[in-house]
């Protein structure tokens, strides 16, 4: 059932006190809701004031972990281990007929997808602590993410009030009411090695606060993960399609060649043993292999003919693109195939200088940098007329959320290796270049430095 405004104005008046028994199976950190007048169970109030189970709730499983916070409106948040934390816009909140079960209903603010949190009050525990029991078993159902199911717990240490708000989210001045809002990310860590292009065009690396400028000219670089050494192609300046994959060592600020042709887009592996790069065989250009050590053995990674390289999956794996697919190219697994328009939808269009990366800590998360199939109003173009951004898809659950604003021509995203900050290039028409960062969550956009083409190292 919907509950009406003056229901919810009502529910610190109209709580459905636990039982003792329950309350005695609570774990030591929840807390008892502020406002609970009696050890001993309270019967329900005749509609139109039937109240659902205690507010400000927790609900949370593993395997991945999650978790779903249920505010005094129902549920408003949810987390994922390894994604960006999801608002949640709350909805009807129904009873599954006379059971003591209650069904929350919401929807996830940036793709308009359902979501429902069943919640049975009966003994639960997880994994990880069998021993512990919980007052509530918890199934979350996601249009998109799929079914997650655990344990919940009241957890009202999670909701702070504010002033003249009760244990239950009522409030006598509703001006006072705010928005849920995301919760800040806090272990953020500064990258400590970078390499970027100057609005001059000179190739920098930057490790320990320290600059050298690596190379007069230079595209396409890519940091070891170490931080100590930076990959960089030079054009030949006699032939449009001839270039030479340049390895710059920060230490001792010296620079060697190697490999000369037809060449482009190198990327370190995970452990920086090999790097991937294309090469253009027969005018089918394919990903090889190298060792710095030993360039002169270069060896055919695939036979797949493709046109960008997005880098290392994993120590044996490699993501690249040809104009209508992305290919995760295995030296110890089949071929995997997705189709571009699936992973780009209506909003974005593909091009050939798109960048994709994987999130350094989950592969199944993609950061895209691409154009928008139409300019938002108001949005900076390039000087083809084309809006650019940069957007999340996660591969399993095919869920999409634009990430920098619609505004900004944002082009170029890089992960940070911790995985929970992307730098991007964004570019004005009546400006430089200049680099800013942005937290996975899409919020904390500052200005990171001028130049453009960030390169994240250790």
């Amino acid at each position: 059932m919907k509950l009406s405004l003056e229901a919810l104005l009502l529910l610190g008046l109209a709580v459905y006190v636990l039982p003792a028994a329950a309350a005695a199976q609570t774990p030591p950190t929840a807390k008892k809701p502020v406002g609970a007048s009696s050890p001993s169970a309270a019967p329900l109030p005749n509609a139109p004031l039937s109240t659902h189970f205690p507010i400000l709730l927790l609900a949370f499983g593993e395997s991945p972990s999650w978790d779903v916070r249920i505010g005094s409106k129902g549920p408003e948040l949810l987390q994922r281990q390894g994604y960006p934390p999801i608002l949640l816009e709350p909805g009807e909140i129904a009873r599954e007929g006379t059971a003591d079960i209650w069904i929350y209903h919401a929807k996830d603010t940036a793709t308009s997808a359902d979501l429902s949190v069943r919640l049975s009050r009966e003994a639960c525990s997880n994994s990880s602590a069998a021993t512990t029991k919980y007052t509530f078993k918890a199934i979350v159902q996601h249009s998109q993410i799929g079914t997650l199911q655990g344990c919940a717990r009241i957890a009202a240490e999670l909701f702070p009030r504010l002033p003249g708000q009760t244990a239950q989210g009522d409030d006598d001045d509703t001006d006072k009411k705010k928005p849920p809002a995301l919760p800040p990310i806090t272990n953020a860590k500064p990258p400590v090695a970078v390499a970027f292009l100057t609005p001059a065009g000179k190739v920098v690396m930057s490790r320990n606060g320290v600059k050298k400028i690596g190379a007069p000219t230079g595209t396409q670089l890519a940091l070891s993960h170490d931080g100590k050494r930076l990959l960089y192609t030079r054009e030949d300046s006699k032939s449009p399609v001839l270039n030479t994959i340049v390895l710059y060592e920060f230490d001792s600020a010296r620079s060697r060649d190697l490999v000369h042709g037809p060449v482009g887009q190198a990327a370190w592996s995970p452990d920086d043993s090999r790097i991937a790069y294309l090469s253009a065989v027969n005018e089918k250009s394919q990903v090889w292999v190298l060792q710095p050590e030993s360039p002169d053995k270069a060896a055919p990674f695939s036979s797949q003919t493709v046109t960008t390289l997005a880098g290392w999956v994993d120590p044996h794996s490699v993501l690249a693109c040809d104009s209508q697919n992305a290919y995760w190219l295995s030296e110890d697994r089949p071929t995997q195939t997705v189709a571009l328009r699936d992973i780009y939808g209506d909003t974005f269009q593909p091009k050939p200088l798109d960048t994709l990366r994987l999130n350094p800590v989950n592969p199944d998360l993609l950061l895209v940098s691409a154009a928008e199939s139409t300019a938002p109003t108001g949005a900076v173009t390039d000087d083809a007329g084309a809006a650019h951004g940069l957007f999340l898809y996660e591969l399993r659950s095919k869920r999409r959320t634009q990430l920098t604003p619609p505004d900004q021509l944002a082009e170029h995203g890089a992960w940070s290796r911790d995985g929970l900050q992307v730098f991007y290039t964004r570019r004005n028409s009546a400006a430089t270049p200049s680099i800013f960062r942005i937290l996975w969550d899409g919020t904390g956009i500052r200005r990171y430095a001028d130049g453009s083409d960030l390169a994240v190292g250790e």
